[in-house]
């Protein structure tokens, strides 16, 4: 039986980060960040950090890990987008749309 866990790790395991369509977590000098898979039209990732409604590029989070510059977001944790994610895949599953 597909589990949303194991969607993930495939997901993980099979595409590098630029081809990726779900999101990941990624810890560097003791903070963790989501990074959210770059949609079509985006220049770049991003990456939310876990705890705090803050987000930066992930080329500046690839290049320069816990010193990145983040900025403040209105409403979105790393937590959020990580969460919305499992939920529509868990949807997916029930629906019968992943197959084994």
């Amino acid at each position: 039986m597909m589990t949303v866990d194991k969607i993930f790790a495939d997901d993980r395991r099979n595409n590098p980060p630029a081809e990726r369509s779900l999101p990941w977590q990624e810890t560097r000098g003791g903070v963790t960040v989501v990074v959210e898979p770059k949609p079509h039209w985006a220049e770049d990732m991003r990456a939310f950090r876990l705890d705090a409604r803050e987000y930066c590029r992930y080329a500046d989070w690839h290049a320069h890990g816990a010193r990145a510059r983040f900025y403040g977001h209105i409403d979105t944790f790393g937590d959020d987008v990580m969460m919305k994610a499992r939920a529509m895949i868990a949807r997916e599953i029930a629906d019968g749309l992943w197959e084994a």
